[in-house]
């Protein structure tokens, strides 16, 4: 069926058994009663199959004779799968057999809880309880091929002409579905076999159990067998009545010194589709020689029980003989495959076969035992045989009549009481009773009266029942007056035709209901109530009382509220006492007044009503905190500002009334630093703001309100203090005093220096950006605006040599704007030896005005330009002495050319450091060289301009070795303002002119004197009295003018010196 809707069985259904009455017409076949009704109502056929044939005057006058009268009752079958899902529609009564489906009521009298039926239709469902077939009480302990039945009734009441109702008695043949899956009763099946067993013999298995039926039951075994018993073990199955039975057939020799066991298995499947299936270890044991298996003196035994027999009563002995001798013809006897049912009432003794009553056996239970009993003898190879017993539990009057009594159609039944209005007509059936009896036959055989002189009487309801269940319907017999009897005690008794017979009674009481025709009056039409906030859900509000001049159901009265959509499910009221209840907490601040409708309703048929109004005023509590219109607050003030200064304002609501609501504002933790105006809310500062020193003030506001106790609320209050542009940037890097070195050869746009600067005010007033101010007349260099980093940007030429201070300007965006000066000073040489001159340039450039630019070597083309002028004006004036002179010296000193000594730059017009000229000391010169290599120094004579210099240097010649020539100490440090030593550096040594030679012998010594000195102002000269000496001094306050050449008497002087110096040699 898979929920699908079940349908009557189709078809023609079989002639009825004799006794029965056979289907008519459809129209005379809803009357007669029949067995069962498996489908919608056609014409039956007759004998010899020829169908019933009738005339249509004899069929009218047949239908009016026919009449249907109160309470006719019609049975119905349906077919059904088991196990089908909830709300299965399984037949519909109004549409399968023509019942009427407008006006009436369908009511399930019987079927709970498999079952429930659609009021008005008659449609019939599954219910949430499955239907399960081997579950089902009615189908247990069923034999093979009976149906399953489920029954059930079904009233059908007219609610038009409110008749007596119809009963339909029906069933539902639950079919099986393949559900359960066959088993062995153990996973293990033992079989012994004795070793000289004769081909073809045939051995018994423990059959296979399954729960379903049919089909679904049982359908095949199979045997599965390994390569060492394929060859020696078969299956057969055979039929019986009890089913399949599996047989091993013996196919082979068995040998048991060979191999004593076997182990197989078997499979059982069921017909089912889709088959389920199971297996079992079959193990064969070969054992030693029986001959002769056991034998039943009867292949079957019955036997009659009555009910209730004692316990060890006897109910029969079976018997087997075995023609062996000693062990193997000794029997042993024992169940097989008997129901537990079996097990538990009866008992099997082992040695005799005698079976015996060992437990109550009642017929209504089990009226039927059915189970094999199997002989085994006891040889070492046991043989058995099995027989087949049934008992018959014959009955005995052991019960007495049951009398069941249940409401009907519309009348309900509750604790055996049934309320009838006193309008009733006659003949109105106020209940249904069904009398049983347990017993069978005569003792069944059951006769039901009404007990004592009431206006009621029994009428039977259905004529299908048998004579141990039938069913009648209690009616009225008179009209009912509830002011003369208001009710009835009904005592029905049971009579069963046993012997003794046995009796039972029951009684229901019929209570005569009140026509209803007064309403329900209130004692007030208004009540007004206060009531106060935030109870406790289940408090009483208000009580309302109504009255009812009828009585019985007629003045019981249920109270019901109509509140407006407001009040919706806020309240409840007590059907009975009128007690008005809030069902949960109220709250004034959403509704300060309720008003309700009170609806007072009696029991009545039909119900009669009256109604007042409760109106109810909510009194407030203070159970509101005060609220902040804000989680938090955040304000945003410009540092600076002055005290006393607003800088923020809250809102804080209380959603109470009066005194609850009436707010109190407070500062917690209060320093001092806020305070607050409770009139306005408004937050006002005790401080004047410096965002560099503190950015961001955090508190708490406090809200008390008036109430008692009173309740407060907190917020969090934040002060975001702005910035002012009041802070210069701040130069973090290079020094002012710092510098770095830049070579010649650096490239273009390489990143010579990086100026980082800071400031401490916020957004675009700490956004700084980077220019040169000043310090770059050559537009030699350029910074990122942005990042502060110093690139070059033209290659270095000579007159870039030098000290540069570069001028950088940081700058804010604020308005107005602020700044901070940083120095850069980048010196540009090869080297950096000469750190002396250069920490002198770097505090020259600390004392030069900031307008001043410091870049390179100034001097270098003014150098340039006055040396060319003097050049060329002293050229010619000097031209012939220097000719004449030079003219004698090379005649007279040409072998002593080639020591030509160390000679400072012709810059200068006067040598700073030329020895002052005395006769005592050429004497001595001259005397003394005779005698001695080396001439003793002279002290030199400085000019009057000179003098300061000449002694900050301290000059000292010394000899390192006698022989040596004499080497020049130069000072570690130099005063501010010192020249460049390469250009006023002259040799002590009263030669004229030395120039060093590799194969000097002391060229290397004294060359080594000349590496000393500082390589960038250090020249090796050769009398070339246009060089211009070191290139990157860079002094601009201190440098002097010294003459570029020496005088003419100084150029005499030196010569005739020379001379000498050559003579003595």
């Amino acid at each position: 069926m898979g929920g699908s809707r079940s349908r009557p069985v189709p078809g023609p259904l079989p002639a009825p058994p004799a006794g029965q009455t056979p289907l008519l017409h459809p129209a005379a076949a809803f009357l007669i009663p029949e067995p069962a009704r498996m489908g919608p109502p056609r014409p039956s056929p007759g004998r010899g199959g020829q169908g019933l044939s009738m005339p249509p005057l004899l069929l009218a006058l047949l239908l009016l004779l026919l009449a249907p009268s109160p309470g006719h009752t019609t049975q119905v079958v349906y077919k059904v799968l088991e196990e089908q899902p909830p709300n299965t529609l399984i037949g519909s009564l109004a549409a399968d057999y023509g019942l009427p489906d407008v006006g009436h009521l369908y009511k399930l009298e019987v079927g709970a809880p498999y079952l429930r039926v659609d009021g008005k239709t008659g449609d019939i469902f599954t219910t949430e309880t499955s239907i399960d077939r081997e579950g089902l009480r009615e189908c247990q302990n069923q034999f093979p091929g009976e149906p399953c039945i489920l029954e059930f009734e079904v009233s059908i009441t007219d609610l038009v002409q409110n008749g007596s109702p119809r009963l339909l008695e029906g069933q539902i043949e639950v079919q099986d579905i393949n559900d359960n899956t066959p088993n062995f009763a153990s996973p293990v099946i033992t079989l012994t076999i004795p070793e000289n067993t004769n081909i073809g013999s045939l051995f018994s298995i423990p059959v296979a159990s399954d729960r379903d039926a049919g089909p679904n039951g049982v359908a095949s075994y199979e045997l599965q067998a390994g390569p060492e018993a394929h060859d020696l073990f078969g299956l057969q199955v055979a039929e019986d009545q009890d089913g399949k039975q599996p047989q091993l057939i013996v196919m082979g020799n068995l040998d048991r010194e060979r191999q004593d066991s076997y182990d197989l298995t078997i499979k059982v499947q069921d017909g089912g589709n889709p088959p389920r299936a199971s297996s079992a270890l079959l193990r064969v044991t070969v054992m030693d020689t029986n001959d002769n298996a056991p034998k039943f003196e009867r292949p079957s035994y019955e036997a009659e029980l009555s009910e209730n027999s004692p316990i060890g009563h006897s109910v029969i002995q079976v018997k087997a003989n075995d023609s062996d001798q000693g062990a193997n013809a000794e029997i042993d006897y024992m169940f097989h495959q008997a129901p537990e049912v079996v097990r538990r009432l009866l008992r099997l003794d082992r040695n005799t076969g005698l079976i015996t009553v060992q437990g109550p056996v009642d017929r209504e239970d089990l009226s039927t035992l059915r189970f094999s009993v199997l002989a085994k003898d006891r040889g070492t190879n046991p043989k058995s045989a099995r027989a087949q017993v049934v008992v018959t539990v014959k009955d005995m009057n052991d019960n007495a009549p049951t009398i069941e009594i249940r409401g009907i159609g519309l009348v309900t039944h509750q604790d055996g009481m049934a309320n009838i209005s006193e309008d009733v007509s006659e003949e109105t059936a106020v209940a249904l009773v069904q009398v049983s009896d347990r017993d069978e036959g005569e003792n069944a055989a059951v006769t039901c009266v009404v007990a004592g002189d009431v206006p009621f009487q029994l009428r039977q309801a259905s004529e299908t029942g048998s004579d141990s269940k039938k069913k009648y319907f209690l009616q009225t017999t008179s009209p009912l007056d509830y002011e003369k009897v208001k009710d009835y005690t009904i005592e029905i008794v049971a009579v069963d035709s046993g012997n003794p017979p046995l009796s039972s009674t029951n009684s229901l009481k019929v209570q005569v209901v009140d026509i209803n025709d007064n309403a329900p009056v209130f004692t007030q039409s208004v009540t007004e109530v206060s009531f106060l906030e935030n109870n406790k859900p289940g408090e009483v509000v208000a009580e309302v009382t109504a009255s009812d001049a009828d009585s019985g159901s007629n003045a019981e009265l249920v109270y019901s509220l109509e509140p407006e959509p407001a009040a919706k499910g806020l309240f409840t009221i007590s059907p009975e006492t009128g007690e008005i209840r809030v069902k949960t907490s109220l709250d004034r601040e959403q509704r300060e007044n309720y008003e309700l409708k009170v609806v007072a309703a009696d029991r009545g048929s039909p119900s009669l009503q009256g109604t007042a109004t409760v109106l109810i005023n909510v009194l407030d509590y203070n159970d509101n905190d005060p609220k902040f219109m804000l989680s938090g607050y955040n304000f945003s003030v410009m540092e600076n500002m002055p005290a006393l200064s607003p800088v923020g304002m809250v809102t804080v609501i209380d959603g109470d009334k009066g005194e609850n609501a009436r707010i109190q504002l407070t500062v917690e933790q209060d320093n001092g630093d806020f305070v607050i105006q409770n009139g306005t809310g408004t937050i006002l500062s005790s401080l004047s703001f410096d965002r560099e020193q503190q950015s961001t003030y955090t508190f708490q506001l406090k809200a008390v309100d008036g109430g008692v106790p009173p309740r407060s609320a907190y917020v969090g209050v934040t002060i975001n203090v702005l910035d002012e542009n009041d802070n210069a940037p701040f130069i973090t890097a290079p020094s002012n005093t710092s510098h770095r070195l830049l070579t010649p050869q650096t490239r273009l746009g390489e990143t010579v220096s990086q100026v980082t600067a800071e400031d401490i005010d916020s957004g675009v007033n700490a956004e700084l950006t980077y220019s040169i101010a000043g310090g770059n007349p050559y537009g030699l260099f350029q910074i990122g605006s942005h990042s502060g980093a110093i690139t070059l940007e033209k290659e270095i030429e000579r007159r870039h040599h030098g000290l540069h201070r570069l001028v950088v300007k940081v700058s804010d965006r604020g308005k107005p704007p602020r700044y901070g000066t940083a120095l850069v000073h980048l010196y540009v040489n090869e080297t950096l030896t000469n750190r002396t001159l250069l920490e002198n340039l770097l505090g020259h450039s600390l004392d030069t005005p900031l307008d001043i630019d410091i870049a390179g070597d100034p001097e270098y083309e003014r150098s340039k330009q006055r040396g060319n002028i003097l050049f060329g004006v002293v050229a010619g004036v000097v031209a012939v002495a220097l000719l004449i002179a030079l003219a004698v010296l090379v005649r007279y000193c040409r072998q002593r050319e080639a020591k030509s000594g160390y000679q400072a730059g012709k810059k200068e017009t006067k040598d700073l450091y030329a020895p002052k000229p005395s006769s005592k000391a050429s004497k001595g010169n001259k005397s003394k060289g005779k005698k001695s290599k080396s001439p003793k120094p002279v002290k030199p004579v400085e000019d009057e301009d000179e003098a300061g210099l000449q002694k900050s240097l301290k000059f000292n010649l010394m000899s390192d070795a006698p022989g040596d020539s004499p080497r020049i100490h130069l000072p570690l440090n130099y005063p501010p303002g010192s020249p460049d030593l390469g250009r006023h550096y002259r040799s002590n040594s009263p030669l004229p002119s030395i120039q060093l030679q590799p194969q000097s012998p002391s060229a290397s010594k004294k060359h080594q004197v000349v590496q000393d000195l500082p390589p960038a102002n250090t020249f090796v000269g050769t009398g070339d009295t246009t060089s211009t000496g070191s290139e990157q001094y860079s002094d601009y306050s201190y440098r002097t003018n010294p003459p570029k050449y020496p005088s003419k008497q100084k150029l005499i002087e030196e010569k005739e010196f020379g001379c000498r110096h050559l003579k003595g040699q």
